[in-house]
């Protein structure tokens, strides 16, 4: 598994909000109001990170969204037709996000916040699936473990000491 540690200064990295929601704290004067935006960056070529930002203004918190994003970028294994190796289901909180590989030309057959995410890691062809909590936070965050865990088939012919044709026969 890739746990490198990746510059976002070495990539073209864009950037969509993908949910903000207001936040009210009671207090003695009256209530606090800030914001909490929930940002996913990606370059489109395999790289992809998500990070919440909260803030008293809607600008400042989608700002600090992105810098936490860009620290928590992480490496996607694709294949050959912009697809995943293999299918895998990622966990997170009470969500889970069914990945499937698909053919060319199936494009990104996938739900708000994990079509975000697919779509800034630069995958063309997926099938996928959400299950259980609809929250979404933990959808992108489930995705993003998803991809994280995903094996190329070199990685696996190393781990099992075989060639990558053995593998995937």
């Amino acid at each position: 598994m890739r746990h490198e540690i990746i510059d976002p200064n070495q990539f073209e990295l864009n950037d969509k909000v993908v949910a903000i929601k207001r936040v009210t704290k009671v207090v003695k004067g009256g209530r606090n109001m800030r914001f909490a935006a929930l940002v996913v960056v990606g370059d489109g070529n395999g790289h992809v990170g998500a990070g919440l930002g909260k803030a008293t203004e809607i600008p400042d918190a989608i700002r600090k969204g992105r810098e936490d994003a860009q620290k928590h970028l992480i490496s996607v294994v694709l294949d050959q037709n912009s697809s995943i190796p293999h299918d895998y289901i990622g966990k997170f909180g009470g969500a889970a996000v069914l990945l499937k590989k698909a053919p060319e030309g199936t494009g990104i057959i996938a739900g708000g916040p994990a079509r975000t995410v697919l779509e800034l890691a630069g995958i063309r062809n997926i099938r996928t699936k959400s299950l259980g909590s609809n929250n979404k936070q933990n959808v992108v965050l489930a995705t993003l473990e998803a991809l994280k865990s995903l094996k190329s088939p070199e990685d696996v012919a190393r781990l099992r000491g075989k060639s990558v044709d053995e593998v995937l026969a």
